[in-house]
């Protein structure tokens, strides 16, 4: 096979969580553990991080993989969903797994699996795939995000270092459960006995599901947000982020740069700084001008992409991969901040979103342009646009997300701001 027909083997025979939905959950690890024995155990021979949360924890994993690689470490950064290159979920020192790595590895696969027997799902041997290269590259450490809840979710079988949860919102509810409560429950699955956890984001609701957890395993527990608080000071003449932080009420860096431009990312901060003090009481070598370093740097050294991610200015194009109502709060805020004369929004969403609530939130004077993404979850526009209506949103529909962006930018003036947004695969579509 060659990288094309690699692809259409993992994207259209295996069962994919972000084209079909549900249907390609699986309610198990049995085929992780599978996989992972038939692989002798990879993810036993590298040290780990790992990352669950509703919102933040793709741009938790990306600084921390930056700060590492700064330090000089031999760093892997397993993330998903990808948004152009299914390589962007795996990648050591911010490059990603070569095209010939992925066809050799799937055709061996293939070839075993006439033995084994085993039927995976996309996510299954994508985690399976990412520690065995991980492994066999010999890295210091790897971040490793969660996919989808924590308790099962494959990549549940490592014992990392530090374990993160960045924060608790109603998304992918059918399966994760209709409460902040219930959510939680399944993030807090990634507790591992003795293991330091950090909580990213305080929340009422969750904290007793998230106390519970960890002092039955035993677990030091910490709110990052309690420690720290980060305030913004100002934005240099690139664009970056300068924030002021605060350690328990003393200032511990009066500037740390970002180059990760949405203002969100002051609330992801707290878990990374956290993190890193933890790593370093296990005598892992951070200093602090390596934790800077990466910071100033973390879009360039690990690639990350859309988030506040700017396309163009005059008018300004953005895009960002908010897709629920905590993400796009976030983003709907840093719209308002930002000097507009008239607002055009890009918008298409999938079929099992809370797309009521992600509705509610946008701006009524907005010009709109509905739109799908292409994939099998995409709302139809058409029923999109019917249903903003309700909530005073008013625009016209486009069959294709290159459309509808295409119509937007024609029709903005140069200090007008285009926003593309809903979903993580229109955003995809228009990078």
């Amino acid at each position: 096979m060659d990288y094309t027909e690699t692809l259409d083997f993992l994207f259209s025979r295996l069962p994919m969580y972000q084209r079909i939905g549900p249907a390609a959950y699986k309610d198990n690890l049995d085929n992780t553990l599978r996989l992972d024995n038939y692989y002798g155990n990879p993810h036993r021979h590298f040290k780990t991080i790992h990352v669950a949360g509703t919102n933040g924890k793709g741009s938790v994993s990306h600084m921390l993989a930056a700060v590492f690689q700064a330090a000089g470490y031999k760093t892997g950064l397993y993330t998903s969903p990808h948004l152009k290159d299914f390589r962007e979920r795996i990648r050591i020192n911010g490059e990603m797994i070569s095209t010939d790595e992925v066809v050799e590895w799937v055709d061996t696969f293939r070839t075993n699996n006439e033995l084994w027997k085993i039927e995976p799902s996309f996510f299954e041997l994508t985690v399976a795939m990412a520690f065995d290269y991980f492994a066999r590259r010999q890295v210091d450490i790897a971040i490793v995000e969660v996919g989808l809840g924590g308790r099962l979710d494959s990549t549940n079988i490592i014992t990392p270092e530090v374990s993160i949860i960045t924060n608790i919102g109603l998304d992918h509810t059918a399966i994760l459960g209709d409460s902040p409560e219930k959510i939680a429950l399944e993030k807090a699955g990634i507790i591992k006995a003795g293991v330091p956890v950090v909580i990213g984001t305080s929340q009422t609701e969750t904290k007793p599901v998230f106390d519970e957890v960890a002092a039955l395993k035993l677990a030091p527990l910490f709110y990052a947000d309690q420690e720290y608080s980060v305030a913004y000071a100002l934005t240099d003449t690139d664009g970056n982020q300068l924030l002021s932080v605060e350690k328990n009420g003393e200032t511990l860096f009066s500037q740390v740069k970002l180059d990760l431009k949405g203002m969100y990312q002051q609330k992801n901060l707290p878990a990374v700084l956290k993190t890193v003090e933890l790593l370093r009481q296990m005598e892992w070598e951070i200093s602090d001008e390596s934790l800077l370093l990466g910071l100033a740097i973390a879009k360039k050294m690990t690639g990350l992409q859309g988030r506040w991610h700017i396309l163009g200015y005059n008018p300004l194009l953005v895009c960002d991969t908010a897709h629920n109502a905590e993400g796009m709060t976030e983003v709907v805020s840093q719209l308002n901040q930002t000097p507009c004369k008239k607002l055009h929004i890009v918008l298409g969403v999938v079929n099992d979103k809370d797309t009521k609530r992600i509705l509610s939130l946008l701006p009524p004077d907005a010009e709109y342009y509905f739109t799908r993404a292409d994939i099998p979850r995409g709302l139809d526009e058409k029923g999109l646009a019917l249903l903003a209506s309700e909530y005073g949103l008013n625009g016209a529909t486009f069959s294709s997300v290159e459309k509808a962006f295409a119509s937007a930018r024609s029709r903005a003036d140069k200090n007008d701001i285009v926003f593309v947004g809903g979903s993580t695969f229109v955003v995809a579509e228009i990078l």
